[in-house]
């Protein structure tokens, strides 16, 4: 990680500065850690789209000085699963929230993941919708509050981590905006990953989430973060034999998955030219 006041401005639209995110909020340094990952990586920022769909995350792309696309609400992995075939070589990083991700974008998401299309999805989970006024998001934890569940939420969460592994990601990560080392770390193996990759990250929102249910501030949001996960079996932070008992009321953060298997485009590519077509030439 680039030390503090390292210099990452070539990666950032600096005439887009400051963002529209809020004082406090966790995507700030998910979009540090963005920029980070392809510092490490030597990116050919040419070579890059970074997407977003609808909502706080779907800003990401306005920020970053590569080729970017703004697109609707759920639909970011169909436009992104286009763009890949379209230029089998732009390395395509998504930022999707858990919104745009698990609700209208579901089933996107499983396909995407199915077909193990080589895309790298940051995934970033406030546990709210936070753009248009705190309601209730697939992620919401059971019992607590959103404006659209003031009295606590009755749903049990969204686990994407669970959805990812199930639909056939071959990269899978999970990790928060505590970990502040961790972050570019998981997004770089992500960006590498010749296939589907998912970094789900936990990402504070003091303006709703923190707000609604008594969290305090965002520095108290991070402590949050770091007291209710654990490290996962085979994670790259120190692993731990996870029970039952252990989980409750925790989530488990590290690497989940790291599979190679045939990836969606290059066998396009290779059945095109198997019947004389020059697809991916």
């Amino acid at each position: 990680m680039p030390e503090v006041g390292e210099d990452l401005k070539r990666y950032l639209r600096s005439e887009m500065m400051p963002t529209v995110w809020c004082p406090g909020c966790g995507h700030g340094n998910i979009a540090r850690s963005i920029a980070t990952a392809l510092d490490r990586l030597e990116m050919d920022l040419g070579q890059v789209a970074i997407l977003g769909g609808i909502g706080c995350s779907g800003r990401t792309p306005f920020y970053f000085n590569t080729n970017a696309m703004h697109t609707t609400h759920g639909r970011v992995l169909a436009f992104a699963t286009g763009l890949k075939l379209a230029n089998p070589r732009l390395t395509i990083i998504v930022a999707m929230g858990d919104g745009d991700a698990l609700a209208i974008g579901a089933g996107h998401f499983v396909h995407a993941a199915r077909r193990n299309i080589d895309l790298t999805v940051i995934l970033y989970n406030n546990n709210i919708y936070g753009m248009t006024g705190g309601q209730q998001a697939p992620t919401t934890p059971f019992s607590f509050r959103s404006t659209t569940s003031p009295f606590g939420s009755i749903e049990p969460a969204f686990d994407a981590v669970d959805l990812a592994l199930a639909a056939g990601a071959t990269y899978v990560a999970r990790t928060t905006t505590f970990d502040f080392a961790e972050m570019p770390e998981f997004i770089s193996e992500a960006i590498r990953h010749p296939g589907f990759a998912m970094v789900e990250i936990l990402s504070q929102c003091p303006t709703y989430f923190g707000r609604l249910n008594k969290l305090g501030d965002a520095p108290d949001m991070l402590e949050y973060e770091r007291d209710h996960t654990i490290a996962a079996e085979g994670s790259t932070t120190q692993a731990v034999e996870i029970t039952r008992q252990d989980l409750l009321g925790t989530l488990p953060v590290g690497v989940f998955r790291r599979e190679i298997r045939p990836e969606y485009v290059h066998q396009y590519a290779a059945l095109s030219r198997a019947r004389g077509g020059n697809y991916g030439e």
